[in-house]
């Protein structure tokens, strides 16, 4: 399953501080819809995500009835982006395996 969205990276200032893109609701339903065949616990969904030519693999977390995509700062600096700025996001989600 490929997915494409933009939205707006934003920091969360929890206990162990992170930058994330939410996932627009039509794609976090879409999401949501094939979960159960690819999560490994607690509703991550293991993915292949890109934003500009940065490629890396993460998980997206639940939260708020989306999912979030964490961005590290290696994609941040590479693709010179920050908080407030708005990306164009690719996501690939194996559901074959």
């Amino acid at each position: 399953m490929m997915l494409a969205f933009r939205g707006e990276i934003w920091f969360w200032e929890g206990p162990a501080p992170w930058y994330f893109v939410t996932v627009p609701e039509p794609e976090s339903r879409e999401l949501e819809a094939v979960a159960s065949l690819v999560t490994y616990g607690w509703g991550m969904v293991p993915v292949d995500a890109e934003i500009g030519g940065s490629r890396w693999t993460t998980c997206l977390t639940p939260k708020d009835g989306r999912y979030v995509l964490p961005v590290k700062a290696a994609i941040r600096r590479a693709e010179r982006v920050d908080e407030g700025d708005t990306v164009a996001v690719r996501l690939h989600v194996d559901v074959d395996a």
